[in-house]
């Protein structure tokens, strides 16, 4: 009895046949005409996408001799030959358990041999990433200058582990995950070949599970098929291969959306009747939300979803009233729960206080709307469930409050601008404190070192062309060091070059506490302490916030400014 599978039956024969690789298949045909195809081609991507396949449609179409356009006849021995793996002048290795130094050196050795037949002799090494350090490094030479009469085609699945020497001497080429739709509809195609009888949900499910493998979906339907001895339904290929019925997980997600908890236990109830596996369930349902989050946010990018597309207009009329604030919130729960099931010993469970948590979940409206009251919980009696809070867009910018906060005003009076002054240390003018703040800001700018040390003094007196200056009590340290007479005169200088008037300067201590002294430090602190509890209060008062606040009983931690 000689059976051949669906996968070995059904593989592509010439370049039209590849299924989802458009790109791989032009630029072969384009190399082809116009003599420009490579010695060295590698061929990366997942398993069952067509690599190896290409590869052999590659073989066939430089050596069949009936070729028009580099399209194979098929029928002539040497395109059997290639088919079938047999052909003396396409040598297949296997790169598995041929990875040893010796099976490339008499590789090497073989190389310069002309092909019994034909132009050309070409190699496909298969599953290249296992050959060892030893061979690639015996490939390298070959690899890079092979005789004209020969071609390589190395294919694999993991190209992070093939050396950079290796893959700098090769063209590459990305093969993709086949779309779930074209799977599908290759599947019916062979189904329609066999005369069998089948659903197009059926299909679709087995597509779906495998997961972008043509060769994986052809071996699933294979299976399909030898247990429903007849028509293929939807019903017997959930059966069989353990997926998820896609009537319940829909009917499931349009429940926790419209927050019906009775509609969820009913869904429940159904859920184990069938007896489902509670993690494939919870990672169905965490891949819905996905869906209707991008068909949401992107509804003209639905490519990206690899669903039919009644079942994306479906997930679009379910999402119409919804914001992506609440698709984020139900995925991040669902997120938690499915985390938690991977742990626990009782998975169904879980699986029934994640769905009836999501069911009582508060209903997060746009954070923009907050401001106008617009968000609620339909439950307020309830607390809601423990997720991490989206950010709101519209949040105050720190720049602009910053803007409104209370300025210090030339004219103003000492008291607005520092704290009262002891006896000691009778304060000048407000114009007079704010005009040695920007002297001192000045020679900072020229002299780090001597602008940080007139920081922690102020001005008690200027009459005639003396400046008396103090330094407070708590610092009295300083006095020693700035009462030199160079650091005098160096002081001296600067506020001639700055006010146009020379000064000399006096220097005494004060009995005023340094935080409260008018000092240049002490104001700029103070101005900043001022700047920061008007964008704390402006921030507090805003609608949002005081919205966000009562929803989610937050409070603000820290205020930063953002960056355009």
């Amino acid at each position: 009895m000689s059976y051949e599978v669906i996968a070995r039956r059904y593989r592509p024969q010439e370049f039209q046949g590849l299924v989802g690789q458009d790109h791989i298949r032009q630029t072969l045909l384009n190399s082809l005409r116009s003599n420009r195809l490579p010695h060295a081609l590698l061929f990366t991507g997942p398993r069952g996408t067509g690599k190896t396949s290409t590869a052999r449609i590659l073989a066939k179409a430089i050596r069949c001799p009936n070729a028009v356009e580099f399209v194979p006849c098929n029928k002539c021995s040497e395109c059997e030959e290639i088919a079938s793996g047999h052909s003396l002048n396409v040598i297949e290795i296997d790169g598995a358990s041929n990875n040893g130094v010796d099976a490339i050196r008499e590789l090497r050795d073989t190389v310069g041999y002309m092909p019994s037949s034909g132009k050309y002799k070409l190699y496909i090494i298969d599953e290249v990433h296992m050959l060892s350090t030893s061979a690639f490094n015996a490939l390298l030479k070959t690899l890079e200058e092979p005789p004209e009469h020969v071609f390589f085609v190395m294919a694999t699945t993991e190209v992070h582990k093939i050396p950079n020497t290796i893959l700098s001497r090769c063209q590459r080429f990305d093969f993709r995950r086949i779309p779930t739709s074209l799977i599908a509809k290759h599947l019916e195609t062979i189904c329609q070949a066999d005369g069998l009888k089948f659903q197009p949900e059926a299909l679709g499910a087995i597509a779906r599970q495998g997961d972008g493998s043509m060769r994986d979906s052809q071996s699933l339907l294979e299976q399909v098929i030898n247990f429903c001895s007849g028509d293929l339904t939807l019903e017997k290929t959930t059966d069989i291969l353990g997926l998820t019925n896609r009537n319940l997980l829909i009917s499931t997600w349009a429940a926790l959306l419209a927050r019906n908890t009775s509609g969820v236990v009913e869904q429940i109830r159904n859920l184990f009747h069938i007896s489902l596996d509670p993690k494939i369930f919870l990672q169905d349902l965490l891949e819905e939300i996905r869906h209707t989050l991008l068909l949401k946010i992107a509804p003209n990018q639905s490519e990206l979803v690899d669903l039919p597309d009644s079942e994306k207009e479906q997930l679009k009329q379910l999402s119409t009233h919804l914001s992506a604030e609440d698709l984020h919130f139900l995925f991040d729960m669902a997120l938690k729960g499915a985390q938690d099931l991977a742990r626990a010993n009782d998975p169904k469970l879980v699986l029934e206080m994640v769905l009836l948590r999501m069911s009582e979940a508060p209903r997060i409206e746009s954070l923009s709307q907050l401001g106008q009251g617009q968000a609620v919980a339909p439950r307020p009696a309830q607390a809601a469930p423990t997720a991490p809070v989206k950010a709101a867009p519209p949040v105050p910018r720190a720049a602009p409050i910053a803007n409104s906060a209370p300025q210090v005003s030339a004219n103003a009076a000492p008291a607005q601008q520092v704290a009262a002054p002891t006896s000691a240390a009778t304060p000048v003018a407000g114009a007079t404190s704010d005009k040695w703040k920007q002297l001192v800001e000045k020679i900072k700018s020229v002299n780090g070192m001597i602008g940080a040390q007139l920081e922690n003094v102020y001005v008690t007196d200027i009459k005639d062309d003396v400046i008396r200056v103090a330094i407070p009590g708590k610092l009295k340290f300083l006095f020693d060091k700035l009462n030199q007479p160079d650091f005098k005169k160096r002081v001296s200088n600067y506020i001639q070059t700055y006010w146009g008037k020379p000064y000399r300067i006096e220097i005494h201590l004060g009995d005023t506490d340094a935080s409260a002294a008018p000092t240049p430090k002490a104001m700029h602190q103070k101005a900043e302490a001022d700047k920061d509890a008007a964008i704390r209060e402006s921030v507090q008062n805003h609608p949002l916030t005081q919205s966000v606040n009562q929803v989610f009983k937050t409070e603000i931690k820290s205020i930063s400014e953002l960056s355009n």
